[in-house]
């Protein structure tokens, strides 16, 4: 028996429009010479240039103003070596200097991909059979980098999809917070984790008593230097700063639509890219609900594994996630505990599909293997395709393998409701594969997705098509669950 998918007119393809403000720094050279010009220029001058600008680019951008003051405080330290009193400018002088540390940067505009789709928070208003979804979208532009986008919109009865417009601005976070630590309180956390009295008086004593992760991360490097590389002091040093529980926050104005809103690298570890968020909404023993996303964060040079929460998607938490499972990509949450436990999926060796258990968020420790490549399709690696979701019959994962000349396909494993290591059923062939409208893009004959959900006995799964845009298709529930469960 063949399953029908039925693929969905609607489409998301990459706006180069969509643009947010950022700073602007070419060197301290440069801006020596910049500074100087724009603060021999006349009061009258200055509020010319202001009117001009202002002109070109305000109806582009929300608040434009507030971008410009925010990059002028950030080249603040070069007046001083002007012998220039920061304080002592004028409003119009300051815009002016910051709009020079001013760049937009497209945030979409060479790709627009790997989706996740969650139930949103408000489902108020709707009629019977509706749901009205979120959806996240990894957008890159320039330079590669990489930010989790959203869109929103309502699945009626029929499965159709009907979704906002897009607005028109782009915002990036209001407020960024860093969090501190005391270094009393903190050295208490240790020493009831069992770490070794020596490790804790060389990395964390010569600390400050409020110090910020980055410092401590700092400290833990320059003793790592004096120490053997095979001595065990390593393993217990990558425990302190597990036990830090790093994490920073985000918010966004309460005045943006969802579609404005685009999270955009804002740590060191995260500075080339935030890709392939897999949202989940999950729930707590207590019936409260929080979005959970795990994430790659990508530097240049090295991933890292994290995770962001959210009620309201105005308010957004990071942290990263640690131990042996929390390495290469392709971590997934289960949306709810199983017998006392969060559980999660990974790809620990980069192959094979893994699964965990833990008592803490954000620390994993010994993987299990769940599933290996073992159909032509999907010989070189296999992977999840987000969160596990919950039917009758057992945890209905979705998976992506790769086979030859490198084509992503999709497929379907079907995981015990109560013991998720004991795989009930796959497919034997692909779900999903690439059609010929499909398979050109920047990344050829790739399809993928972050997260899929149930609607009205259907899957709905929105998926990334060659690495460049997005479409959407749906499956019938029972019928995808009758070809697993069969083994045909």
């Amino acid at each position: 028996m063949l399953i029908k998918v039925e693929r969905k007119p609607e489409k998301f393809l990459p706006n180069f429009k969509r643009v947010i403000l950022r700073f602007l720094f070419y060197n301290d050279e440069r801006a020596r010479v910049i500074i100087p010009k724009v603060m021999s220029a006349s009061e009258e001058d200055i509020y010319l240039f202001l009117e001009t600008t202002l002109r070109d680019f305000s109806s582009r951008h929300r608040s434009i103003t507030r971008a410009f003051l925010s990059h002028f405080e950030k080249i603040n330290h070069l007046l001083l070596e002007f012998k220039m009193d920061p304080d002592k400018l004028s409003l119009e002088r300051k815009l002016v200097l910051g709009s020079y540390f001013t760049m937009e940067y497209s945030i979409e505009s060479a790709a627009f991909f790997n989706p996740s789709i969650v139930e949103a928070p408000d489902q108020a208003n709707l009629e019977p059979g509706m749901k009205r979804v979120i959806l996240s979208f990894r957008a890159i532009g320039e330079g590669h980098i990489s930010s989790i986008v959203f869109r929103q919109g309502v699945i009626d009865s029929a499965c159709n999809f009907h979704f906002e417009t897009e607005s028109y601005f782009v915002r990036d976070a209001e407020i960024i917070r860093h969090h501190a630590y005391e270094k009393g309180k903190f050295i208490e956390r240790l020493r009831k984790r069992k770490i070794p009295e020596p490790v804790i008086q060389a990395a964390v004593m010569p600390l400050e008593d409020s110090f910020i992760y980055r410092q401590l991360e700092v400290s833990v490097e320059n003793y790592m230097k004096t120490i053997p590389e095979a001595a065990e002091d390593h393993s217990h040093l990558l425990r302190v700063l597990w036990s830090a529980d790093v994490y920073h926050e985000i918010n966004f104005s309460y005045d943006t639509n969802i579609s404005e809103r685009v999270i955009f690298p804002v740590t060191s570890a995260e500075s080339n890219g935030i890709e392939d968020a897999r949202f989940v909404r999950f729930t707590d023993d207590d019936g409260s609900i929080t979005f959970y996303a795990t994430y790659t964060a990508y530097n240049g040079r090295e991933i890292s594994p994290k995770i962001l929460e959210t009620k309201d998607f105005y308010h957004f938490t990071f942290k990263p996630l640690y131990g042996e499972g929390a390495r290469n990509k392709n971590l997934a949450l289960f949306p709810r505990k199983i017998n006392g436990k969060y559980v999660m999926l990974s790809r620990v060796d980069g192959i094979r599909n893994y699964i965990m258990f833990s008592d803490e968020l954000n620390i994993w420790e010994k993987p299990i293997l769940l599933q290996e490549p073992e159909y032509p399709w999907e010989l070189v690696q296999i992977g999840n395709c987000g969160s596990p979701l919950e039917t009758e019959h057992g945890w209905l994962m979705i998976t992506h393998g790769v086979g030859p000349v490198r084509r992503y396909s999709l497929g379907a494993t079907l995981l015990d409701l109560n013991d998720p290591t004991v795989i009930i059923g796959r497919l034997k062939e692909p779900l999903l594969v690439p059609n010929e409208d499909e398979r050109e893009g920047y990344v050829p004959n790739v399809l993928y997705t972050c997260g899929s959900m149930l609607h009205n006995g259907n899957l709905i799964l929105p998926y990334g098509e060659s690495d460049y845009g997005t479409g959407f298709a749906t499956v019938n529930l029972e019928d995808l669950l009758d070809k697993i469960r069969n083994g045909n």
